[in-house]
């Protein structure tokens, strides 16, 4: 197990008082994220029938990708806070990454009871109960093990939507993360019945056509820096152009990481007057997590991410080069 019985067990306290339950994830939403939101709610429905549960993400919609997942047209944006709530938050390496720190502060600050589920290490446990295992390769491996010290049923939707998270926080089981636990997890998931066929049909093996084009424009400006990295960057006019929104490019960075002999890789995207950056990284001697955090983000040793306001800016260089070098 990723978490000790005693967190579950405060968790099952805390959301048995509740009043309503509202689960909230990230802005931008990946499949962990997407999986555990919809994971989570429809688990504590199960659980505690009599409570209302919503789900929450400030873009107010799951990226389409993931609109095959039960209870994905349920997600709606901020919510509005009354008496006697509780809120979870799934995949949630800090608060400013809910897009919800400013506008909704109580939230935060101690006066709604809030339960924090995550696998980020630099996660800064701002929840009144914390479920954080940094050795977990997605969130949606927490909530599975939660479910599992507390007895808790899985339903063949809530372990689909699992699943989902499970398999897209480590490239379909292809990434280093992809531990002995993941694979014990993958097969009580499916032993819950998750249509794991489903998943692979939506996330691997269906893109749209601006997806398509979108992944074509980041892969056509790859540059190779002196310092072994892979970098491309697309702008709000390649978005445009393609008709691609921003979810769309999710998945695109795991291409730029497979240039051979690379140590790291990093795609920049601009998207509303921010600069977002993915890092990846193969090796062992590389932490794309520190790299990241040089620009106030975090994220994983081998993947990580960060935004910084502004804009893209092309940049030429040229150098002479002896005949014989």
């Amino acid at each position: 197990m990723s978490i000790l019985k005693k967190n579950a067990e405060e968790l099952r306290t805390l959301l048995a008082g509740a009043k309503r339950i509202l689960c909230i994830c990230h802005r931008n939403p990946d499949g962990d994220a997407v999986g555990a939101l919809l994971g989570a709610g429809l688990l504590f429905e199960k659980v505690f029938p009599s409570t209302p549960v919503s789900l929450h993400c400030f873009d107010g919609a799951a990226p389409d990708m993931f609109s095959f997942l039960p209870a994905a047209a349920r997600i709606q944006g901020a919510p509005t806070i009354e008496e006697g709530d509780r809120a979870v938050f799934v995949d949630c390496a800090e608060p400013k990454l809910t897009e919800m720190h400013v506008s909704h502060p109580v939230l935060f600050d101690g006066s709604v009871p809030t339960v924090n589920i995550d696998h980020h290490p630099s996660n800064p446990r701002f929840g009144t109960v914390n479920l954080i295992d940094p050795k977990a390769a997605s969130s949606c491996e927490i909530v599975a093990d939660a479910a599992d010290l507390l007895g808790w049923e899985l339903t063949s939707d809530i372990a689909t939507c699992l699943l989902t998270g499970v398999y897209t926080d480590t490239g379909g089981l292809l990434h280093s993360n992809t531990t002995a636990e993941v694979y014990r997890t993958v097969a009580k998931l499916l032993r819950a019945g998750a249509r794991r066929q489903a998943i692979i049909l939506a996330v691997y093996r269906t893109a749209k056509l601006s997806t398509l084009k979108l992944w074509g424009r980041v892969l056509e400006n790859i540059d190779i820096t002196e310092e072994g990295g892979a970098i491309s960057a697309v702008r709000e006019s390649d978005f445009r152009a393609t008709g691609a929104d921003y979810s769309e490019l999710t998945g695109a960075i795991d291409y730029v990481n497979a240039v051979p002999g690379m140590r790291f890789s990093l795609v920049l995207s601009e998207r509303g007057g921010m600069v977002k950056g993915s890092l990846r990284t193969l090796r062992e001697d590389v932490d794309v997590a520190k790299m990241a955090g040089t620009f106030s983000g975090g994220g994983h040793k081998k993947a990580a991410g960060f935004s910084v306001q502004g804009q893209l800016k092309s940049e030429v260089r040229w150098k002479v080069v002896p005949p014989d070098a």
